[in-house]
């Protein structure tokens, strides 16, 4: 039935509409790339490519065609679609501009006056278009350039035939046709009725109009640091304008050409042209870049945002017809590139939305969106294919034709399964395609470390995991070795783990056997910083204990926004001693610190090897927590949903924990505790990030030291982390662990540039500065506190990894300060 229907819209298509296709020129005959071509008098329209091509489906009969291009005199041309395709190719001319030498001085600059004007009619201007329907096509692009053929000692080969020989090539070609319903301020629902990827057969594109939404109408556009709009209210600020020249449309619109500077180069704010309607101050048009420098993202050289706004006369309003938005970036010397196309038509304005128009659920394909044939596309595409577009379709479709025989399949495999020398210290893995499995290896020096009970240990492990493509779940079953030389003791644990479905996503895993673990679960004592301060420096930091156990662990979201987790869990677990005073030259007859975490702050007995941290026992545990994302969206695709976060509101967590049925019955307890996240965008002046949580614990009065709430402290002076909302960087890792009630609060402020990028000089180094304040409270202690403030964004060109931060603390009354340096690196490195 869903074939015959579809027969029957094809067909009617046929019948009723006709192609107008063709390509626009200047008068020399080089082509105009992304004019703008409408049926006049509606919201039909589309754009002409790079190389100046067109295509138009339009209903059979008259029609009067607007060609439009910034920069060109607008051409009316009649044509007649009674049969087709019809060929119409246009030349455009240069626009003539009619402005007249203007003395432009501190009371008399026509292009502020006019931007004032535009300012004053935002709002109302925007209204015009605050809901609508349209149609909505979307294709992106992305170009790799100069690509060597290793990369950190790694072949890169031709990426799935994206790369000639030359290092050059299309990554990723992809495109949507959608429709889409959308009120302000950011409602939005798409139905995406077709989606298509070079080189894969069932694509689902990740086009979407969200991401397309880029408008000038509202103060500031979303990248990582928002951009101000150069009709902002507070757009003065921040531009200077300069009314180039004016022109009439063919319907007699005057539009008026500002230039717009940015006052401050590393501030965030464009340069280009805007070009506002006299009268009514709506756009016409945008031709504005700004520096990847300028919105936080350094491998980002430029981004170019181009807009065509078309008339219609029965409703006096301008709308949004075509957008480009080209962007390059490079790292290391290989380049990237990419262009973002998106068509919108079929405009129907201020239409009334029923009350569950938009909900949670913000995009959704069609069933049959993904695999519509070249017919469909050749029909229905409002910007035509370039060559070199057509040429990466055809040559990734072939391939992946000729990929997908089974000696092909081996053959692949076969040159990447070879095991090389490299492969034992840093990895391997084992690829079986065909039946999509793998078996992984980690490699001895990955997880090479150096701590005071085990001295170097070695932490191998072995996977295999079984991939379902077309449902995105798997099954994998591993284990992770350990072995202390010192303590000559081997471990090794094993997993089993189940993702049953990319919806709900819902995980099942089995894991046991015997490790080394933290006191603190969530580990703050960074294996490699470990390992560099007890060598070279005699800071053993990291206390560790044994354990024995049994875990099952279940996760799932179960409804939209609402994910739930538990665990059941048998646990044995014993104290460990220090087994070595191996260092290097530093102190080398002076013993470490206890490993036990409780002697560490006295001077009689922070070097005792003896006493243990706790009594070996064994007991149950069980666990259930919930996480609330408030207002979270998704996009619904054929093989999963990918959930959006919402950061209007903020994300809770609920966990309650019970210790029973323990070898010592005192050891058995219950814990309640919550924690809550939120992330505000304050404009153009950065980002807010707070974090709380609180817990208690009842009946816990002697349990052990391995189930206190041990919070995140650093004694080591490196930061690991991007952002500090869950560590207190001055704070020793276990002196404030409690078994009773608590509260932690977290506060950090990144200007992202808003201050510094203002400072002049200062200014070139594109430094953030970020304050924060965090703050701890639990029984019979005074609060502990932290103020900070630093710099981040700090490094060379386009490596900016760290962070500084100089830092005070207090508990009645000031006691420490320093510098802690950040390296956001480590994290990944573990």
């Amino acid at each position: 039935m869903k074939n015959v229907l579809l027969l029957l819209l094809l067909l009617n298509g046929t019948i009723s509409f006709a192609q107008v296709k063709g390509r626009i020129t200047q008068k020399n005959g080089q082509p105009v790339s992304f004019a703008g071509i409408t049926v006049k008098g509606t919201y039909n329209s589309t754009s002409s490519n790079e190389d100046g091509s067109y295509s138009l489906n339009i209903p059979k009969g008259h029609h009067t065609l607007l060609f439009q291009s910034l920069g060109y005199k607008t051409r009316e041309i009649e044509t007649d679609a009674s049969s087709q395709p019809v060929i119409l190719n246009v030349i455009l001319e240069e626009e003539q501009f009619i402005l007249k030498e203007v003395v432009i001085t501190n009371e008399n600059n026509p292009g502020e006056q006019i931007m004032r004007f535009a300012i004053a009619h935002r709002k109302d201007n925007s209204e015009r278009t605050k809901a609508f329907e349209a149609d909505f096509y979307s294709r992106g692009i992305f170009r790799l350039q100069n690509v060597p053929e290793k990369i950190l000692g790694q072949k890169v080969g031709d990426m799935g035939a994206s790369l000639d020989k030359s290092g050059n090539g299309i990554l990723y070609l992809s495109e949507t046709v959608s429709h889409i319903k959308y009120e302000k301020p950011g409602k939005m629902y798409e139905r995406v009725i077709a989606s298509k990827v070079s080189g894969e057969d069932n694509g689902m594109s990740y086009n979407n109009a969200q991401a397309a939404e880029f408008d000038f109408y509202d103060n500031y556009l979303p990248f990582n640091v928002n951009a101000v709009s150069p009709i902002a209210e507070n757009a003065f600020n921040y531009y200077k304008y300069q009314l180039e020249s004016t022109f009439y449309t063919n319907d007699r619109h005057l539009i008026n050409k500002i230039k717009v500077t940015s006052k401050r180069e590393k501030e965030p704010a464009f340069n280009g042209y805007i070009y506002i309607v006299e009268d009514s101050w709506q756009l016409y048009g945008v031709d504005l870049s700004i520096k990847g420098s300028q919105i936080g993202k350094d491998l980002l050289n430029t981004l170019n945002i181009k807009q065509n706004f078309g008339y219609n006369s029965k409703e006096k309003t301008w709308t949004k017809n075509t957008q480009i938005l080209d962007f390059d970036a490079g790292l290391f010397g290989v380049g990237f590139n990419g262009r973002f196309s998106s068509v919108y038509s079929n405009y129907v304005l201020n239409p009334v939305f029923g009350p569950k128009t938009f909900t949670a659920e913000i995009q959704r394909f069609e069933d049959s969106a993904n695999n519509l044939p070249d017919s469909y596309w050749n029909k229905n595409r409002p910007i035509p294919l370039t060559s070199e577009e057509i040429t990466d379709y055809r040559r990734k479709d072939s391939l992946q034709e000729a990929t997908g025989r089974k000696s092909h399949i081996n053959a692949l495999d076969l040159q990447r399964n070879r095991f090389k020398w490299l492969s034992t210290p840093i990895g391997y893995v084992y690829y079986n395609t065909e039946k999509n499995w793998q078996i992984s290896y980690t490699g001895i020096v990955r997880r090479l470390g150096f701590n005071t009970v085990q001295a170097y240990n070695l932490a191998p492990g072995f996977y295999f995991t079984k991939h379902n493509p077309d449902k995105q779940t798997y099954t994998t079953i591993g284990t992770d070795l350990n072995y202390g030389f010192a303590e000559q003791r081997f471990r090794a644990t094993g997993t089993i783990s189940r993702k049953f479905n990319n919806f709900s996503k819902r995980i099942i895993t089995l894991k046991g056997g015997s490790s080394i673990e933290q006191f603190n679960p969530e580990n703050p004592i960074n294996r490699i910083v470990n390992s560099i301060s007890t060598l070279f420096f005699k800071d053993n930091y990291m206390k560790l204990y044994d354990n024995n156990f049994l875990r099952l662990s279940y996760e799932e979201e179960i409804i939209n926004g609402l994910y739930l987790y538990g665990t059941a869990e048998y646990t044995r677990k014993k104290s460990l001693f220090n087994n070595t005073k191996f260092s290097t030259l530093k102190d080398a007859y002076k013993p470490y610190t206890s490993n036990n975490p409780l002697l560490l702050y006295d001077d009689d007995t922070r070097y005792d090897n003896e006493t243990p941290a706790f009594e070996k026992h064994h007991m149950y545990k069980v666990s259930l927590a919930t996480r609330i994302s408030f207002g979270q969206k998704y996009r619904t695709r054929p093989n999963g949903r990918e959930t959006i976060a919402n950061d209007k509101y903020p994300r809770v967590f609920l966990k309650y924990e019970k210790g029973f049925a323990s070898s010592i019955n005192d050891y058995n307890f219950d814990h309640l505790s919550a924690k809550v996240n939120y992330d505000l965008t304050v404009g153009n002046k950065g980002e807010l990030g707070v974090s709380f949580r609180t817990g208690k614990f009842f009946n816990s009065e002697n349990i052990a030291f391995t189930d206190y709430r041990h919070f995140n402290g650093n004694e080591t002076h490196i930061g690991k982390s991007e952002r500090y909302l869950n560590v207190f960087n001055f704070l020793p890792y276990y002196s404030h662990s409690t078994n009773d009630q608590y509260f932690e609060g977290h506060l950090e402020h990144n200007f992202k540039g808003f201050l510094t990028n203002s400072i002049p000089l200062f200014n070139k180094l594109n430094y953030h500065l970020v304050a924060g304040y965090h703050v701890l409270a639990t029984p019979e202690r005074n609060p502990y506190s932290e103020f900070t403030i630093g710099l981040d964004n700090v490094g060379w060109g386009k490596a900016r990894f760290f962070r500084i931060d100089y830092i005070r603390s207090y508990e009645s009354g000031f006691v420490n300060d320093g510098v802690i340096f950040g390296l956001t690196f480590l994290d990944i490195l573990e």
